[in-house]
């Protein structure tokens, strides 16, 4: 709130308001201010994501079982899915809800590298780390590109690369390929040669990203950028990637302390 003249309960409501879906144009309208203000609140506003998330990481438990899904939406204009920059991949933790990362762009190997860094660190800094994906390989060979390690046995030949001890990573084929020709892909499969010491305790049925893709639903619903109401959905990219970083920091500190940030921001009840 640093050299803000608006009083605090006017901030509050329009981010309220502009969580739960409204566009930019319209909150200007209904509360009767330049756009361009609200604008400023939210740069200012999502410049606290990396303090926050590090607040949040502290006061909230981990399990490190992530999934990765992918949402799109209209960037600038419309034209071809794969050539537009609005393809959104999210990770988050499964148990805590916990959003890890949110990063927009075209859908190729750099936006992967981008988001997949962020779980670099996590698997750098635990032993035993899960990571769960529908359909989606790309997690797994960025995730493998990024951290594989030479196992060496001593044998004769190049030592092969593996992921490290205890890091899983595990693939849900969707869709029905009866019609296709030549070897089915397995419903089930570990993308990567994976450390032989590494426990295999994860249920087939544990392998989904339903969690990751109820949290995209939602995202639609509370982000204007994804909501269907108008032809352009978002100017740019870095005009998407903003409201992706308030959104994570509103869903990311309601859940470690107990409605924080819904709280402070007038948002809930206190």
């Amino acid at each position: 709130m640093a050299h803000l003249n608006t009083p605090i309960s006017k901030v509050s409501s329009v981010f309220r308001i502009r969580s739960e879906g409204m566009a930019l144009r319209a909150c200007a309208r209904v509360f009767d201010m330049n756009k361009s203000t609200i604008t400023k609140w939210e740069v200012k506003f999502s410049k606290q994501k990396e303090p926050l998330m590090l607040y949040g990481l502290c006061h909230k438990f981990i399990s490190l079982t992530f999934e990765g899904d992918e949402l799109y939406t209209v960037v600038n204009k419309r034209g071809e899915a794969y050539d537009s920059e609005g393809w959104t991949a999210v990770i988050m933790d499964r148990s805590s809800c916990f959003i890890v990362e949110q990063r927009c762009g075209k859908k190729d190997q750099e936006m992967f590298e981008n988001i997949m860094k962020t779980v670099v660190e996590y698997i750098s800094n635990s032993q035993d780390f899960t990571f769960l994906s529908d359909g989606e390989r790309r997690y797994g060979n960025t995730i493998f590109d990024l951290c594989a390690r030479e196992l060496r046995r001593g044998l004769r030949g190049r030592p092969p690369k593996t992921l490290p001890k205890g890091v899983k990573v595990r693939i849900k084929n969707k869709g029905s390929q009866a019609h296709k020709r030549g070897p089915k892909r397995p419903k089930y499969e570990a993308p990567k040669r994976e450390h032989p010491d590494t426990s295999q305790t994860l249920n087939s049925s544990d392998i989904h990203a339903n969690h990751v893709e109820a949290q995209n639903g939602s995202l639609r619903r509370r982000n204007s950028a994804f909501i269907r109401r108008t032809n352009t959905y978002a100017k740019n990219k870095e005009a998407l990637q903003r409201t992706l970083d308030v959104h994570q920091i509103i869903h990311v500190c309601t859940q470690p302390l107990d409605n924080w940030c819904r709280s402070f921001c007038g948002f809930g009840h206190h």
